[in-house]
Order: structure tokens, then sequence, then C-alpha cells
């Protein structure tokens, strides 16, 4: 459905509105007839445009193509007539009106369409339950008392329900119209819905929500008036839904299904001993681990790895975390950059006792991404590790062994080089350049990174906005890496880093990860980057409130649907899956995000990768 804010020209614009009308009725129709009805039968239902002059159906691209739109008054659903090919009005189901001001008045507090709309309506009704009572057929003559009424603009609807008895109506050839009034104000029931957004600001339908579930009702109703009761009815199909999402939870065990009927996540309750042991108490060690190397803008770091050596001069801090990311340039090759990640420098104690931060993101990473590519997982969504080493401190150095260390205070201190290099969504966000293209292709390319590493066995466990850069490289169209590998699950005993506000609800409550995991991660970081409200989260138990009340009230998907269509349904997609056993489908939703971008936005993606 086009946005009238930027439409271009009236005729485009009316045009494609009518198109988009017909095709998101058919959509309705179609998966209302399967659902209830069964695919093995032939749809009995057809849509079509009405002539006001000629009173004539057709198709809303005939109408186009032969220059009649601007006599279009409305648009049918139809019951199909082989005798009657063209339409009759007796035979309409429902009727949609697409009029340009139906949420003006909504958007102004008032929840009902305005008096104009409406009174156009009731005579449409009128003329209709007037059409059903001639007819000879006995289906459409038993339900010339009920019509439902569709109001629709680009992006809001609503319905509108007229019932009847047309025995009382007193019809007068020579004054149509009053006696028609007359019959509407003394012996109709009109029932009005509120106006809701159907259309998002992209032009997708967002069909989870009040407003467009309210117009599916209102065909569901129509379709069974016209072709009687369903082979499935709305409870057997909400029962056996239930019990599949109960029968998944029991999978996963989890318990406490009686709290919320309707939610998917649970907390697991866990017994532990009320017992009070006494741990007898040992002498305090103050120990502090060795403090990270702090390294200036300008300055130069000379690298040794097994075969040479290598000077990176610091360009700029990437991210101002601890220990922080810095974006570098070879002295030897002064055209590229890198991303640099320095650790800490080893000492004598245990690991226990150093920099974990560190150590998670320079040697642990530096373990994930050469195992990454030992098992030949490619791709521009994953960095690349250039090369690894140690730093080489000024002065002498007479350490003891390869991994020991001379006392100086850089000896030693491993370093991480990888490609490419980008702007981290903390900083777009910051900056205001996240917007809606940037939230598809992040989602798409994000995904494409896990998709590639999924097919290894490997999880990233950490995904939150300083792990996630655009890459421009004076492209015309930028894309997303995942960065930030250190806490990749590579095998069962690995578990993920905790984050209240990004951790997934089975890392959360397991303290490690299912095959949703990640992906629900990703849906976090755009729900808050696309201007999610942020939770006040101080405690696992609150995160986990927060997840389980967001999900069950719809808000995430209504956000993200207010972005794109296809974002909201692939967060359905992951919160019917997670905690689940049951492995992602990235295929089809890459496809889908690639198809959306490509048509919304006109720009290829490179799919080389």
């Amino acid at each position: 459905m086009p946005n009238a804010l930027y439409a271009s020209t009236s005729d485009v614009f009316e045009a494609t509105a009518y198109l988009a009308l017909e095709d998101f009725l058919h959509a309705g129709i179609k998966g209302l007839w399967e659902t209830f009805w069964g695919p093995d039968e032939a749809m009995p239902f057809s849509v079509a445009c009405i002539h006001s002059t000629s009173s004539k159906f057709y198709p809303a691209e005939k109408a186009i193509n032969s220059g009649k739109l601007d006599g279009v008054c409305a648009t049918a659903v139809l019951l199909k007539n082989l005798k009657h090919s063209q339409g009759r009005w007796d035979h309409i189901v429902v009727l949609a009106f697409l009029r340009p001001d139906i949420g003006m008045v909504s958007g102004q507090g008032d929840q009902e369409p305005s008096p104009a709309v409406l009174g156009e309506a009731l005579f449409f009704a009128l003329r209709v339950l007037l059409s059903r009572s001639l007819s000879r057929s006995s289906t459409v003559l038993r339900n010339s008392d009920c019509v439902y009424l569709l109001l629709v603009d680009s992006q809001f609807g609503g319905v509108v329900k007229v019932q009847g008895d047309l025995n009382k109506l007193d019809f007068d050839l020579n004054n149509v119209y009053d006696c028609a009034a007359e019959w509407i104000k003394k012996h109709a029931k009109i029932s009005v819905s509120s106006i809701d957004r159907v259309w998002n600001k992209l032009g997708n339908a967002n069909w989870g929500d009040i407003g467009t579930l309210q117009v599916l009702i209102a065909l569901f109703h129509s379709m069974i008036q016209f072709y009687g009761e369903p082979k499935y009815s709305l409870d057997e199909l909400a029962t056996e839904h239930t019990s599949r999402l109960q029968s998944r939870r029991s999978e996963r065990h989890l318990v406490d299904r009686q709290a919320n009927g309707n939610g998917l996540f649970r907390f697991q309750q866990q017994s532990h001993s009320p017992e009070i042991v006494e741990v007898q108490e040992e002498a305090a060690v103050d120990l502090k681990p060795q403090e990270t190397l702090k390294l200036e803008i300008g300055s130069v770091v000379l690298m040794e790895d097994a075969y040479s050596q290598k000077g990176f001069q610091i360009n700029d801090i990437l991210t101002d975390s601890d220990p922080p990311i810095y974006t570098s340039t070879p002295v030897e090759e002064p055209t590229k950059t890198y991303l640099l990640y320095v650790g800490s420098s080893p000492s004598h104690l245990e690991p226990v006792w150093e920099d974990m931060n560190s150590w998670y993101q320079v040697q642990r990473q530096t373990k994930v991404l050469t195992l990454m590519k030992q098992r030949g997982i490619s791709s521009r969504y994953v960095p690349l590790m250039v090369s690894s080493g140690r730093v080489v401190h000024p002065g002498p150095c007479n350490k003891p062994n390869s991994s020991g260390s001379c006392g100086h205070p850089w000896c030693s201190t491993p370093i991480l080089v990888t490609s490419p290099v980008g702007e981290t969504i903390s900083n777009l966000i910051r900056n205001g350049l996240f917007g809606v293209e940037e939230a598809l292709r992040c989602c798409h390319d994000c995904l494409s990174a896990l998709a590639a590493a999924a097919s290894s066995g490997i999880r990233h466990g950490d995904i939150r906005p300083e792990n996630v850069i655009r890459v421009s490289n004076g492209s015309r169209h930028p894309y997303f890496v995942l960065i930030g590998w250190g806490h990749a699950i590579l095998e069962d005993r690995d578990r993920p880093v905790m984050n209240l506000f990004f951790s997934s609800t089975f890392a959360l409550q397991e303290g490690k990860l299912c095959a949703a995991s990640d992906a629900e991660s990703l849906i976090y970081l755009l729900y808050f980057c696309c201007g999610g409200v942020c939770p006040e989260l101080d405690s696992v138990e609150s995160a986990l409130q927060w997840r389980e009340t967001s999900w069950s009230r719809r808000v995430i998907q209504q956000r993200l649907g207010d972005v794109s269509a296809v974002l909201k349904a692939f967060a359905d997609y992951v919160d019917s899956l997670c905690g689940t056993p049951y492995p992602m489908d990235y295929d089809i939703w890459l496809k889908r995000l690639r198809r959306t971008i490509n048509e919304d936005h006109g720009k290829e993606i490179d799919t080389s990768s």
C-alpha cells in the first residue's frame, strides 16, 4: 500500500492503492479459506472493483488500463457464479471503500469514521441488502438482513456492520433517499469499530494487529454467511496451537505453564537447599590483574608473530569499552585499515586472576576466528583475522621462553588484528543514522553471519550494539559485520555471556544457548535500535519478567512492525522457536529479507559469500 505522504502523483497513488487493496482482500480470503475450510476445495470467492455509473465489476488492473479508475467507487469480495462471471450486486459478500480521510479523524483522537464516509457506506449497505432480498438464490436471500463494510485509507481501517429487516422499509419511488434514510434511522442496527492501523509506514499489512484482525474477522463472518460453517472452528485451531506449544515446552522442561497460558517464556523454578552451610574463612588475597595496555592515537605498536614483525599506527578508538578496540593502519601498507585488539600482559598468577574481558576479546576470539578459517567459514559478514601475535616492547627482552615474560609491562601482551573496519551501531544511533534501511540490512547481514557460523556448529552468544559494525569503504551499499566472537559457543560446556538487555531467555534461565538464542538476541537489538522503550533491568528476574510481558503483549512485534512487516514476521517466527530444540531456517528468512530490501529500496545485496 503506498503512503500518501510520498505519493508522486495522485493518479499513480490511487491506482497503486486500489491494486494494493485488491491484493490485501484476496490474501485475506485465501488465507481464511485455506485455514478454516481447507486447501483441497477451490476458493468460491473473487475480488473486483465496482464502477459507479455502469455498476459493472472488473479487476482493478482492468479499470486502470481502460482509464476508468475515476469511476471506481468500491472494491467487493464476490461469490463466484459460473452463470454470471462478471458479478452481480446480490453476490457481494463484503464491500470495501478506499477513501483518503479514514485515518485523519482517528489521528485527532476520534476513533470513528467521519459522518460523510459513514453515510455513504450506509447507503451502499442498503443497496446490497436490497439486491440480496430480490435474489433467486436461497443462500443469498437468507443473508438479506446483515452486511459488513470495510472503510480504509492507505494506513488505517475499520469495519461497519449493518443489520435490519427490509420488510419495514417504506419504499417511495419518488423519494428514494428520504425513505432510505428513514429506514436507516428507525430500523437499522449499525455497529462501527474503532479505526486502527492496518498498513505500516512501508505499506505492509500488520496481520497480527487489531486493525487488520477486525477486518479479517469481518471477512470470516461474511464468508460463513455465504458458504456455511467452516470445517475447523476457531476453538479447534486454538486448542491445536496451544497443544503444540505445550509439547514444545514439555520437551524443554519449562514449567509453571498455568501462570500465563498465552506467553511463550516461562520461569524455570529450581529448588535449592535451605541449609546454611558454614564456610571457613580464608585469608583474603589482595591481588589485582595487570592493567591492559592503553594506546594513544598516532602511536605505533610493533607486533611479532610467528614469521615477522609488523608495525600498526593507531588511528582512532572504535569503542571506549574496557578493553578498547582500535582502528589502525599497517605502517608498510598505509592504504589499509584494520581493527586492533590489545589484551592484558600475562602474569605469574593463575588465569582466573587475569583480566578475563581482554582474554575473551583477544585470545579466545583468536581461537574462534582461527577455527572458523579452518572449517572453511567464509562470509563478508564475519570478521577476517588478518594476524595475531605479541607486542614488541622497547629495550632488551630476556624472557625465558616464547610464552614467558621478562617483567616489562608490555612483554608478551597479545594482539589480534581483524578486517574490516566500520562504525558501531551504538555510534550510528547516537548520530541519528540508524533508520529503516539500516534495520533491514542489519537483520539480513547479522543473520547471514549467524547462518555461516551455525553451519559449522558455532554460535555467537554476545550480540549487542557494540558488536555490530557498519562497513562502508566508500561503497554505495554499506553492509554490517558481526564482530566480538570471543564468547562464541564451540561446545556444550561453553557458557554465553549474560546481558540483561540482549541475552536470550533460555540463556538467562539455563546458562546456555538454544538454536534460536542468537536470533532472539538479534530481535532485542533491532527492537532497542528502532526506538523500543528501554526498561530498567537490575536482575535476571526483572529481565525475564520484561521478556515474558513484552512477548505476550506483542510489544516487540508491533514495534518492529512499524519498521517492516518482514521484521515483525521474523520476530513471530523467533518467538515460536525460543526455548525449543527446533533448528532455525535461515535460508527462507534471508530470502525474504533480501527480497524486501531489493523491492523497497532498489538496492542489491551481495550474495556471493
